[in-house]
Order: C-alpha cells, then sequence, then structure tokens
C-alpha cells in the first residue's frame, strides 16, 4: 500500500513538472518596440525675421536661406541671418536709442561714433558689416566683374587672376575675427584691406578709409560648421557666390560719392 502510495505521489509530481514545463515554452510575451521619432529639420523663412522697434531693420535676404549651398549651408546661413545679424540690429538700436546717433544714416553713424565706446562700435559695424556681406553673395554666381569695375581691378591688379589672390591672400594672413574688404578709397582707387572683430573702413579708426564695395566675413559663425577649421576653403568657396554685379553697383556708386 505505501508503495502504491509513493508511486501515485511520484506520478503526481511528475505530471505537475511536465506542465509547467510546457507553459515555460509555449507562453508568448509581447515586448513593445520603442517609438522611432522622425526628426525633421524646420527650416525657417528670412522674411520673418524682424528686429525690434528702433532705427535699424535687418536687410532683406534676396534668397532662401538654402540657395548659395554648397558654398554655404543653411544652416550656416539661417544661423547668420537670424541670429547673429539680428542680435547687432537688436544690440544696435539699443545702443544709440536717446542719442544723436538715433536718426543718422549707419553710415553717418559709423563716420561720426566714437571708436572707444565699444557698444555703439561693434554693434554698428556687424550692422553694416553683415547687411553689405549677404548683398554681395547670390545663387549661382562667381565668374569675373564686368565693365567699369573690371577695367578698375585690370588696371589696380593686372588681372582679375591678380586681385583674386591678392583678396585671398589677406583673408589668410587675417589672423582671429575680422573682414576683409575690397574698397574704393579716399582718391577713388581700389583697395583690398582688413579689419579686426567688426570694425570697417568707414570708422575713423581704419588704417586705410574708404567705402566698402565687397565685404568677406571671417568670424568663425561664417564657415565652421560647413569648413571647421580649414578657412582657406571657405575663402575659396566664396567666390563661387560673390554677386559681381551688385559689386559693380556698388563701385558706381561710390564713385559718385
Amino acid at each position: 500500500m505505501k508503495k502504491l502510495s509513493l508511486l501515485l505521489s511520484n506520478l503526481l509530481l511528475l505530471s505537475l513538472l511536465l506542465s509547467c514545463n510546457n507553459k515555460k515554452y509555449t507562453e508568448v510575451v509581447d515586448v513593445p518596440l520603442p517609438d522611432v521619432e522622425q526628426k525633421t529639420t524646420i527650416m525657417g523663412v528670412p522674411d520673418d525675421i524682424k528686429a525690434t522697434e528702433g532705427s535699424f531693420q535687418l536687410e532683406k535676404l534676396a534668397y532662401s536661406y538654402d540657395a548659395l549651398a554648397p558654398s554655404i549651408s543653411a544652416s550656416t546661413m539661417e544661423n547668420h541671418f537670424s541670429k547673429h545679424y539680428l542680435t547687432y540690429t537688436n544690440n544696435l538700436n539699443k545702443a544709440i536709442a536717446g542719442t544723436a546717433l538715433e536718426n543718422l544714416t549707419i553710415e553717418e553713424v559709423l563716420a561720426k561714433l566714437d571708436p572707444s565706446v565699444l557698444d555703439i562700435k561693434n554693434n554698428a559695424g556687424g550692422y553694416y558689416n553683415h547687411s553689405l556681406y549677404f548683398k554681395c553673395m547670390t545663387p549661382k554666381a562667381g565668374g569675373q566683374p564686368q565693365d567699369t569695375l573690371a577695367t578698375a581691378i585690370n588696371k589696380k591688379f593686372g588681372s582679375f587672376d591678380n586681385f583674386t589672390t591678392a583678396f585671398k591672400d589677406e583673408a589668410t594672413k587675417q589672423f582671429g575675427s575680422g573682414w576683409v574688404w575690397l574698397i574704393v578709397d579716399r582718391s577713388g582707387n581700389l583697395q583690398i584691406t582688413s579689419t579686426q572683430n567688426q570694425d570697417n573702413p568707414l570708422m575713423r579708426n581704419a588704417t586705410i578709409p574708404g567705402k566698402p564695395i565687397l565685404a568677406l566675413d571671417l568670424w568663425e559663425h561664417a564657415y565652421y560648421l560647413d569648413y571647421q577649421y580649414k578657412r582657406k576653403n571657405y575663402v575659396d568657396a566664396f567666390f563661387n557666390i560673390i554677386d559681381w554685379k551688385k559689386v559693380g553697383e556698388n563701385y558706381e556708386e561710390a564713385l559718385r560719392k
């Protein structure tokens, strides 16, 4: 009798083990997969960017942020125009509010400002410099200047190739943040010059004073997203998007003044 009870107990235990074992291999657990979020970069529109109330507003950008790619990427253009340029404009308006400079043109502000008052100098320079820089570029450009500007460049530098080399050399030797310019000096001659930070040739402290007709921004925010430390590549690419028609118009205007 004891043997029979022991046998029945063992059979029951075996049955339970088999039942558990079957359940182990047949039970399915659903594990939800993580959602895959589609990240889309939303590019703004230049016309949507407005300065706060004041004497100066942003100059209208004549092309979309992505129009200058691959020479300058859309992300660089958007950051440059809607952040840096906007900040200089807003800060300039604040700096001159209630002063004698408030109702002057930007050229008059630059000529009259005290270079030792850095808040006004830096922001007035930042506003003017960027305004000219953006207007000197256009999609599907490059090439060479025409008409009177071409004649003046050949007369001053010997050839357009010589001018290009001299301009790029000036940009290469510029240390730190600054600008390279093609200007019409006070004698009506073309000159290549450079300035530190946001200074420009219209200021009283300019080493070579004159009217800028072409501007190249050498601050890192102008090129670092696209070229990192390879500034030379950025300078080379700039020549693919120079609007020589506009630069020629700037030259004609400078001669008339």
